[in-house]
C-alpha cells in the first residue's frame, strides 16, 4: 500500500518535526492525533504542561488501581473472578489461584489471553501439556478445555477477546521477524506429562458462554488426545523473547509495541530498552490526548520511569479525550537525561470503546492519582 507524499501546515513557532528539538521558549510538546497514532495529527508547542490541572471534577478522569488488592481474584475458577474493566469487546481481569484445579474449564464467548505476573504451572488442554510462569503470555483459542496445575502462588492478568480471535499484528516495513519472529512461539506438546493424566475418571467441565456458567460432566477426562495437527493451537510468549523497535534520535509511539492485535484493542508490550540519546530527542513518553482510545497500563516489573507512586501489580487507566504523559520528575529527569535505559515491564490495553469499571475495581482505586502532576502532590 502506497502512501502519497502531504506536508503538514505550519503555525508559529514550532520544531522541525515531532519529539525532537522543541523551541526554547515551549519545552512541552503535546500531539493531538486519531486512529491510535495512525491517523491525522498535530503537535502543539505549550508554555505550560498540557497536565498542570489545579482540580478535576466529574467521572471521566485518569485512574489508577491496585490490583494486587482485589479481594475476588482468589479462586479456583478463572469464571469467578469478577470482570474489573470492560466493555462489548475486552474484559479485563486478575485471578489468583495456588493449587490444582480439579476441573477444566472452556469460555465459548472469546479468545482469552493469559499474562502471568506471578507463579509458574503446568497447564494442560486439548492440545497438551505446556509450562508456563513468570512473564508469559498464553493465549487460549475459544473453547479451548485446559486447567492449570500451580507450583506456586500464581497472579495472572487476564484479557478476553470476546466474540473474536487475536491476531499478531502487522509489521510493516520491518519484516515479519522484527519485534519477535513467530518461530519464538511455543505450542503444548502431546508428552509424557500429558500422557499421565489421561484417565477414566469422571471430569466436570466449567463452559463459560454469556457470562452464564454451565457444567458438563464426562466419565473420562476429556483431555485424552494422540495427537493434532493444524494452525490452531494454544501458544505461548515471553516478554523476554520480545526485541523492541527503537531508535536513538526519535521517541517512537505506543504502538511500535504492538503484541497482539483485538477485535477493538490492542494489546502492547513495554520491555526494558536503551533511552533514546540525541541531545534533541524527546526521552520521555510525549503528552498526548489519544482521541479514539481509551489507555490501560498494567504494570508488571521493573522501575516505571514515566509515573510515580507505581508499583508492580497496580493498573492506571487513561480515558480518551484527555491529555496525558509523564509525571514531573520523570519530565524533569527525561530533560536532564538522567537515566540511560528504561528498566520496566508494562502490559498495554488500548480499546476503540469506552471502558467502564466493576465495583471492585474502584475499591482498590487511588483517588488522589489525579492530582499526580502536579509539582506538589495533593494527599
Amino acid at each position: 500500500m502506497r502512501k502519497s507524499i502531504s506536508f503538514p501546515l505550519k503555525v508559529g513557532e514550532c520544531s522541525k518535526q515531532a519529539h525532537a528539538d522543541f523551541p526554547e521558549k515551549a519545552i512541552y510538546e503535546r500531539e493531538a492525533g486519531r486512529s491510535g497514532f495512525f491517523g491525522p495529527a498535530s503537535h502543539f508547542h505549550h508554555q505550560h504542561a498540557p497536565t498542570g490541572w489545579s482540580e478535576w471534577e466529574g467521572p471521566l478522569r485518569p485512574r489508577a488501581f491496585n490490583f494486587n488488592l482485589v479481594e475476588k481474584a482468589a479462586q479456583l475458577s478463572p469464571w469467578l473472578v469478577p470482570h474489573l474493566l470492560h466493555n462489548a469487546d475486552c474484559k479485563i481481569r486478575v485471578w489468583k489461584i495456588d493449587q490444582s484445579m480439579e476441573f477444566l474449564v472452556r469460555n465459548s464467548d472469546g479468545d482469552d489471553l493469559l499474562f502471568i505476573h506471578q507463579g509458574k504451572a503446568d497447564l494442560y488442554c486439548d492440545y497438551g501439556h505446556l509450562e508456563v510462569g513468570e512473564g508469559d503470555y498464553v493465549l487460549i483459542p475459544r473453547s479451548t478445555n485446559w486447567r492449570l496445575e500451580p507450583h506456586e502462588k500464581m497472579f495472572i492478568l487476564m484479557i478476553e477477546n470476546t466474540n473474536a480471535s487475536y491476531n499478531l499484528p502487522e509489521k510493516g516495513i520491518v519484516g515479519s521477524h522484527a519485534v519477535f519472529d513467530p518461530a519464538v512461539l511455543e505450542v503444548p506438546q502431546i508428552n509424557d506429562q500429558f500422557k499421565a493424566q489421561y484417565s477414566e475418571d469422571d471430569t466436570q467441565v466449567h463452559m463459560k458462554r454469556g457470562e452464564k456458567i454451565s457444567v458438563i460432566t464426562y466419565p473420562y477426562n476429556p483431555l485424552d488426545a494422540i495427537g493434532w495437527h493444524g494452525d490452531l493451537s494454544v501458544v505461548k510468549l515471553n516478554w523476554r523473547d520480545i526485541r523492541p523497535l527503537m531508535s536513538h534520535r526519535y521517541h517512537l509511539p505506543p504502538s511500535a509495541h504492538t503484541t497482539f492485535v483485538g477485535d477493538g484493542f490492542v494489546v502492547c508490550t513495554f520491555v526494558p530498552r536503551p533511552i533514546e540519546s540525541d541531545p534533541g530527542a524527546l526521552k520521555v513518553p510525549f503528552y498526548h490526548n489519544n482521541d479514539d482510545y481509551d489507555e490501560v497500563l498494567f504494570y508488571h516489573a521493573g522501575d516505571f520511569f514515566s509515573r510515580d507512586n507505581i508499583e508492580a501489580g497496580m493498573v492506571t487507566f487513561h480515558p480518551a479525550g484527555f491529555t496525558h504523559g509523564p509525571h514531573p520528575k520523570a519530565f524533569k529527569a527525561g530533560r536532564e537525561y538522567k537515566k540511560k535505559f528504561a528498566d520496566e515491564v508494562a502490559v498495554m490495553i488500548d480499546t476503540r470503546n469506552a471502558l467502564s469499571f466493576a465495583d471492585e475495581a474502584a475499591q482498590v482505586e487511588n483517588d488522589q492519582y489525579v492530582y499526580s502532576w502536579r509539582e506538589s502532590v495533593k494527599r
